[in-house]
């Protein structure tokens, strides 16, 4: 795992550790990324994620979003009919994207776009919303290592604020104090609007 992407996952860890909510990552089997890696392509940044943190139970809490990665060991299984286990993909889904997570509070999916790949065997993660006509893609993060530091750093933010029955005026607060923080770690993705 490069510097960077260690960064990030250490940030994440910590933050679950800090706010006191249950995390379980674990180590994959490498012959299981291997086979991810041809069945799937995952990019290499990604597969040094799931050997060494392998997301085994995952759900990060903010007050506007909850994001449940998947592990390693149902990444395939999860590709097969992205959308709440219908026989298909939706229409407009692309062989390029990999899903990678799920609000755990609407079902959209998170996933890497592995046609975008980077220097560094890293792409960008987007999601979109189910159950609409068409597919529009909007940006989370301009790398999955920025998509984790957005995490960690979106529940660094939520500290404080109460996880249920949130009302309107709580999450703009929320959104108004994660935005200048987004906006340093990955300006694409704050133009891109999803997490404010």
């Amino acid at each position: 795992m490069d510097s960077d992407l260690a960064e990030s996952v250490a940030a994440l860890k910590d933050i679950f550790t800090r706010r006191g909510i249950p995390a379980t990552f674990g180590k994959s089997d490498p012959a299981v990324i291997e086979e991810l890696r041809k069945t799937l392509r995952i990019p290499s940044r990604y597969r040094a994620f799931l050997l060494e943190a392998d997301p085994v139970d995952v759900e990060t809490a903010t007050p506007v979003e909850r994001v449940r990665l998947i592990p390693a060991s149902k990444l395939a299984a999860e590709q097969v009919g992205v959308t709440n286990g219908e026989a298909a993909a939706p229409p407009g889904w692309r062989k390029s994207w990999v899903l990678i997570g799920r609000s755990a509070l609407l079902g959209d999916p998170y996933f890497l776009d592995i046609s975008k790949l980077d220097a560094e065997g890293d792409c960008p993660v987007f999601t979109c919303m189910q159950g609409t006509e068409s597919l529009k893609p909007e940006l989370c993060a301009s790398s999955f290592q920025q998509f984790l530091r957005i995490l960690a750093t979106a529940m660094e933010v939520a500290t404080g604020f109460r996880e249920n029955d949130v009302d309107d005026e709580d999450e703009a607060i929320f959104r108004e104090a994660l935005a200048p923080k987004i906006k340093t770690l990955d300006s694409a993705a704050l133009r891109a609007g999803h997490w404010t």
